[in-house]
């Protein structure tokens, strides 16, 4: 057959070339575009064609070969799209078996207590993890000498330029004192949020955990409104209703208190977590200082207030009997999906 005749005998394969299933495109590309194809053998041939036919069947082979290659495309983008729909509406396919999520611990015993504190007007505040001096110890009460600024204790961020220093929050009693230099009383916040000290990791403690504060600043607040305060935490969190709050130091409130939770001791956990005493200590708490309120713009002679704070992974702990803090860092899912019930 004469080169002619080739050609024309491609059109006619091309013009009635059909495809109904992927295999037929295949095939399509293997007898046409395929390494030993139609076109490849055309193309050898074509070096033999008189220099007269040269132009005349040159243009004509490209033309059929980018006909052949866009009918391909065509066909694999159709064919690719059908399947991709079919296999989505295939109710007969076997399904997929997704795994139900967990919330963490932390998340669980964070959002119990927001929820408590949010039914008597407490609303959530935040602030940022990298504090400043003022934030995090001057208005605080804190003077430079204060061991709360040793090394021991804290992660200090030096600027490299030479200007101020930065240091990882230690409590969030930070986010306090923003929320009194940028709201006016009354105020009635609860501030949850990661912080850091500088200590030694152990099964026990961990050099980062976890914080949840209170502040509540009005006219004519008392120690009395403190403790009903508390008392209603108590029993609506831990379902004791017996605490006692014993005389304790914080720089920033004054008289200052440690609450503890009547545990009991009827079983050996509870003489093992409450040392036998029966008492288990919860958080710290006291009155804002007037020093306090004044450095962050509040006169101390119209309004006072109280504040509290505690520490979620000890609650986490106890109400878990989780018995290695670090396990609450690691990420472990085999960890993690314990608490799927919990949701």
């Amino acid at each position: 057959m004469s080169f002619s005749g080739r050609v024309e005998h491609l059109i006619q394969e091309l013009n009635e070339a059909k495809a109904s299933t992927k295999e037929d495109v295949e095939r399509f590309r293997i007898k046409f575009l395929g390494s030993k194809g139609v076109f490849k053998d055309l193309f050898s041939e074509f070096k033999q064609v008189s220099s007269d036919e040269k132009r005349q069947f040159g243009k004509q082979l490209n033309e059929l070969k980018a006909r052949a290659e866009g009918q391909f495309s065509s066909w694999s983008k159709e064919f690719s799209e059908g399947l991709v729909a079919n296999e989505a509406h295939d109710l007969t396919r076997p399904g997929m078996t997704v795994a139900p999520g967990a919330h963490h611990p932390i998340s669980i015993i964070k959002d119990e207590i927001i929820d408590i504190f949010h039914a008597i007007g407490f609303s959530v505040a935040e602030g940022p993890e990298i504090e400043d001096d003022w934030h995090n110890f001057s208005a605080l009460n804190f003077p430079p000498e204060h061991p709360a600024r040793d090394m021991q204790d804290t992660f200090f961020i030096k600027d490299p330029n030479g200007g101020q220093d930065y240091v990882l929050r230690t409590h969030t009693s930070s986010v306090q004192v923003r929320t009194m230099e940028n709201e006016k009383p009354p105020i009635r916040i609860i501030a949850p949020g990661r912080v850091f000290r500088n200590e030694a990791v152990s099964a026990r403690s961990h050099c980062i955990f976890h914080q949840i504060e209170g502040l509540y600043i009005d006219k004519g607040v008392t120690f009395a409104d403190m403790k009903q305060t508390l008392e209603y935490f108590a029993k609506a969190f831990f379902g004791k209703s017996k605490i006692r709050l014993r005389p304790s130091y914080f720089p920033f409130t004054e008289p200052s208190a440690e609450m503890d939770v009547y545990w009991g001791l009827e079983n050996e956990l509870d003489h093992r977590i409450t040392k036998g005493t029966g008492w288990l200590e919860v958080m710290g708490c006291g009155m804002v200082d007037p020093a306090v309120l004044a450095s962050c713009g509040i006169d101390p002679e119209v309004y006072s207030g109280f504040a509290f704070g505690m520490g979620l992974e000890r609650s986490a702990m106890q109400r878990f009997q989780i018995p290695d803090i670090r396990m609450i860092f690691e990420n472990d899912v085999r960890f993690l999906s314990q608490f799927q019930s919990a949701i």
